[in-house]
């Protein structure tokens, strides 16, 4: 199978204890089917008219606020800038309306703002782990790939620009409910269809959807995606479990990770 920008920008990437070589081998299969959305639409990205001016936060400040390791029972925390692209500048879609859905499925800023920070969170299976490898079985190789991750994305506006940016998202949900090309890095990546989900209910405001990816031979993909608005700042999740991409399933934005960010930011 061939890594293209959908390994890199549509998640498989090197997460946690898996390395590119086993990301590379089965990030992907034939047998992966459209599932679509099951959720019954996007949260609300209505503002709040009573919600104080917000101030952008730096990209040092949101760092701080990100997820840290040890912060929440089960889940390991890593640095998510090696997998994902760089910056807004190397991701080109060719609906402008589509943007900000690339863009938080890249973990880079939604909205009007250059102040990012991101990571990956994964599921601790350290616990789990076999100690030697001559005591590997077929089974403890296939849970290694059983791994739940998000990549968490945060980003910070100035007055009412996290409201825009989260509207962005959820109007971009219908009118790029078509699809929408992407090139990142210079390779082109096909979202197919685009469908709402259930967006949570932490926040000041949140949007989900649902992103099918065209992977080439190895067929259709469904990634799920959620924004969620806490006063200035968004916070961005993109989930991926490679062993359920790999069946043909899908795997949902962990709740659990969603309410300890959104937490962390208030």
């Amino acid at each position: 199978m061939n890594r293209s920008s959908g390994a890199r920008l549509c998640a498989a990437a090197v997460v946690g204890a898996l390395s590119l070589a086993l990301v590379t081998g089965c990030s992907s299969d034939g047998g992966k089917k459209d599932k679509g959305s099951k959720g019954s639409g996007s949260g609300s990205g209505a503002a709040s008219s009573s919600a104080p001016a917000a101030e952008a936060l730096t990209a040092a400040e949101l760092e701080r606020l990100l997820l840290a390791q040890g912060e929440v029972k089960g889940l390991n925390v890593e640095s998510g800038d090696d997998t994902l692209p760089k910056s807004k500048s190397t991701v080109k879609v060719d609906d402008e309306a589509c943007a900000p859905l690339a863009y938080a499925m890249a973990a880079l800023p939604p909205g009007e703002t250059d102040a990012g920070a991101s990571n990956t969170v994964t599921e601790d299976k350290s616990a789990d782990a076999t100690t030697s490898v001559e005591d590997l079985t077929e089974a403890d190789i296939e849970d290694a790939f059983d791994v739940a991750a998000t990549f968490v994305g945060l980003s910070s506006y100035d007055g009412d620009g996290a409201e825009k940016a989260l509207k962005a998202v959820t109007d971009g949900i219908d009118a790029c409910s078509g699809g929408f090309g992407i090139t990142a890095d210079g390779e082109d990546q096909k979202i197919t269809k685009i469908t709402a989900d259930q967006a949570s209910v932490a926040g000041d405001g949140s949007a989900a959807f649902a992103a099918v990816v065209d992977t080439g031979g190895d067929g259709p993909a469904t990634f799920h995606v959620e924004v969620v608005r806490s006063g200035g700042t968004l916070a961005t999740f993109y989930a991926i479990n490679l062993s359920a991409l790999a069946n043909g399933g899908e795997h949902e934005v962990p709740a659990a990770v969603v309410e300890a960010q959104v937490a962390k930011l208030k």
